[in-house]
């Protein structure tokens, strides 16, 4: 269905990323010295850097779109987005197609493509808000049963931070989500940028501190991708593979798996500051739940 995690949003690592304290319990061991800390910050900076950088100009999007690359930014493509995801300890998959970050191991901001088709936007003035959030908070209550098999802390969607809306005029549909743990609160914005041949996922994961200072950037970000020719929302033809959703569905399954797969994290220094605690990333286990969610609140649509 929809992938993501979405980034995401954002800041995996550094600023979006973010460890869960206290998972399991674990023997009490002597924290890491400064020097060790130094050393395994050094170690995991360097592996970035193998993972192939593009500084200036724009950054493709496998074959289907492009994005510019702001001023202080960097961009990787999809493997290199795999390994920044894997070395961060999320889940990834075949749909992610690069990721723009600072130089400074900031933000992440992540590009996923979901090639289910071309999503009608006749649901663009129905979109209600309050019957997404129950849906979506039913999905996350069969999550966290995942999420307690695999000794992790449950979490909560608090609620809107902003509400979904659809810009009819650039066919992008954006909403942010309230998500809370036992560990904090964190803020997942999501952007899908509707295309002829399926949906660019786009998503930041940031505190509830940190958004008004990045939303400015990541919304300079949106405004630079651009579908390349025959992949635009405008180029469809009849005859072209329709999604068996609408974007009502596009919120609910979006914002469940982005909640999931990039979950809350802290900044990087936060986590090496914190080592010597049992330190595990969060993993959440809602997606497993979103195929019987789907089939129960929307069933299928038809063709165009």
């Amino acid at each position: 269905m929809i992938s993501l995690r979405t980034l995401t949003l954002a800041g995996l690592f550094m600023g979006l990323v973010t460890p869960v304290l206290q998972a399991q319990e674990a023997p009490a061991e002597a924290p890491p010295t400064q020097e060790e800390q130094a050393a395994m910050a050094k170690a995991f900076l360097d592996r970035v850097e193998t993972f192939g950088w593009t500084r200036e100009g724009t950054g493709n999007l496998g074959s289907i779109a492009q994005v510019k690359i702001p001023q202080g930014w960097r961009f990787t493509d999809g493997n290199g987005t795999r390994e920044m995801l894997k070395l961060s300890g999320n889940l990834t998959g075949e749909s992610e197609l690069g990721m723009l970050t600072t130089e400074d191991a900031g933000p992440w901001v992540i590009f996923e493509f979901d090639d289910s088709g071309y999503v009608k936007d006749d649901e663009k003035d129905k979109l209600d808000a309050d019957a997404m959030l129950v849906s979506l908070r039913e999905g996350q209550e069969m999550g966290n049963e995942r999420r307690r098999e695999m000794g992790l802390s449950e979490l909560k969607l608090l609620g809107w931070a902003v509400a979904p809306r659809f810009n009819d005029q650039t066919k992008n549909l954006e909403w942010a989500l309230r998500v809370g743990s036992d560990n904090g609160e964190s803020i997942n914005y999501s952007t899908r940028l509707l295309g002829r041949h399926g949906v660019m996922e786009v998503d930041l994961v940031c505190g509830p501190e940190e958004m008004n200072t990045l939303l400015p950037q990541y919304q300079n970000i949106i405004a630079g991708f651009q579908y390349l020719t025959g992949n635009s929302y405008a180029e469809y033809q009849s005859g072209d593979k329709v999604a068996k959703y609408g974007l009502t569905a596009l919120v609910a399954g979006g914002a469940a798996v982005a909640a999931g797969k990039m979950g809350l994290f802290a900044k990087l220094a936060g986590f090496f500051g914190k080592l010597g605690k049992a330190a595990i990333l969060v993993v959440v286990g809602i997606g497993v739940a979103l195929k019987s969610l789907f089939g129960k609140l929307f069933g299928k649509r038809e063709q165009i």
